[in-house]
């Protein structure tokens, strides 16, 4: 079967390693989902994602037709709109402007040390 990259696929995993899940496409295809693949979080222990013999549906993210090898990703199939999470480049983010900072503790100050005094003085 010819497979090109971006196609989702199910395939079975026959194997996991600390650095990632083998998976067979077809009885001539393998792939490899490497642990940065398998979750947008931190990924301590592939295991508690896939095990051994679980069919998974997975992207193919590379290809190598000379070797019938695939990079696969889980993580690509939980993200339907990924490019709109990204703003664009030229765009900046300002925070509003305001009048708040040490200066402005310091005018209160005197003030708030009086209204504590006379709140213990109540006690």
């Amino acid at each position: 079967m010819p497979y090109q990259i971006g196609q989702t696929v199910e395939g079975k995993v026959t194997g996991i390693q600390p650095y990632g899940a083998f998976v067979m496409l077809d009885r001539h295809t393998s792939g490899l989902i490497h642990i940065s693949e398998i979750s947008d979080g931190y990924v301590r222990d592939i295991s508690r994602f896939v095990k051994v013999g679980d069919t998974v549906t997975v992207k193919i993210i590379d290809f190598d037709s000379s070797a019938q090898q695939a990079r696969l990703s889980l993580k690509a199939l939980n993200r339907p709109h990924a490019r709109s999470r990204h703003r664009p480049m030229n765009r900046r983010a300002t925070l509003p402007a305001n009048n708040i900072g040490f200066s402005s503790i310091a005018a209160k100050m005197d003030q708030w040390i009086s209204e504590a005094e006379k709140g213990e003085e109540k006690s």
